[in-house]
């Protein structure tokens, strides 16, 4: 297939991300793929993420290719104007809803993200602490800290257990195939006014109409939903007061989706235990109550790439890049109209 002749590249992230997920051998592959070097601009913590300047004399009048991640700022007017032939971005990241802007899409740029790179570790890490709820990890780990070792008889497990899925998004539906394979043999339940009867049955899932019945028949539930108006508090009070006793929350999608206050009455009371990988607000204060709960496990925005899985991420957008110049399909090609619903 006939290659297109690149014009510059740009990586622009945070520097505390750049060496992990776009160390200088992926950058080198960058400039082997395009031909051209590779102008990076690290964005240290306390800069602001309002800046786009490239270390470099010639500018970024030439920039064709840029590739964001973490830390990179919003591609707004102002930012556009100082790469004026622009033609993709590729995000070594998840969403980029807080990256894209409209005037992104009014100048024709293609727009990609890591997004399935990143979905990987969020499923993997939801379907372990899924384990642990079913298991009553949370109560059974505050009994024995109070010097209680539980029965046999109060122990928990996870066969039969009822998992409710809120979004079959591209996570959610990495989950519902990981709960499907499990031996438990969970029934998994899932609420998405997007998905069919028919898409369930496909999935191998019970379709549920509203996030009332799903939390109604759930021992377990799980968020992967998208952040917007229609889904912020979506586990409200009335919802959550719905869950069995003794059931559990988890949510690796978005804080907003989920009534802080009313999540942390619940779990105060001893009733729900809670699996938070995301808050609202993010981070909590340190006096926030949920980091205290003896049945609440908060973790700071973990389960997507971290550490050395955030490689995966630049090794995705190098390819990414490659297949651009090869005149390829984007695999992580993400379209204006398909935004609103993405994470």
């Amino acid at each position: 297939m006939t290659e297109a002749r690149a014009g510059g590249v740009a990586v622009v992230m945070g520097a505390e991300e750049l060496g992990v997920v776009m160390p200088r051998d992926l950058r080198e592959r960058l400039g082997e793929l395009t031909g051209r070097r590779v102008r990076v601009k690290a964005i240290a913590a306390g800069e602001s993420r309002e800046s786009f300047s490239v270390a470099g004399p010639e500018g970024l009048e030439d920039v064709e290719v840029l590739v964001t991640g973490w830390g990179c700022p919003p591609l707004t007017k102002a930012v556009l104007d100082r790469v004026p032939r622009l033609r993709v971005v590729v995000h070594a990241a998840g969403s980029v809803k807080r990256l894209v802007t409209e005037e992104v899409w009014e100048r024709g740029i293609v727009v990609s993200s890591a997004a399935e790179a990143n979905a990987g570790p969020v499923a993997d890490f939801t379907l372990a602490v899924i384990t642990l709820a079913a298991k009553g990890a949370l109560p059974m780990a505050a009994a024995y800290a109070d010097g209680r070792w539980p029965a046999f008889t109060e122990r928990r497990g996870a066969d039969g257990r009822t998992v409710g899925v809120i979004g079959a998004s591209r996570i959610g539906r990495k989950v519902l195939a990981g709960l499907r394979a499990s031996a438990a043999g969970y029934r998994v339940l899932l609420y998405d006014p997007y998905v069919t009867d028919e898409d369930a049955e496909r999935m191998g899932v019970e379709r549920v109409s509203c996030p009332a019945d799903l939390c109604r028949a759930s021992d377990i539930v799980t968020v992967h939903a998208p952040e917007t108006p229609e889904t912020r508090r979506l586990l409200d009070e009335q919802h959550l007061a719905l869950i069995p006793d003794g059931g559990a929350v988890i949510n690796t999608a978005r804080g907003s989706i989920v009534d802080t206050g009313a999540l942390e009455r619940e779990c105060a009371s001893g009733r729900l235990s809670a699996w938070l990988d995301v808050t609202d607000p993010e981070p909590l204060e340190k006096e926030q109550r949920l980091l205290s709960l003896p049945h609440v496990m908060v973790t700071p925005h973990i389960a997507g790439a971290q550490g050395s899985e955030g490689r995966r991420l630049g090794v995705w957008a190098a390819e990414e890049v490659g297949r651009w110049v090869r005149r390829e399909r984007l695999v992580g090609e993400v379209r204006r109209e398909e935004l609103e619903k993405l994470a």
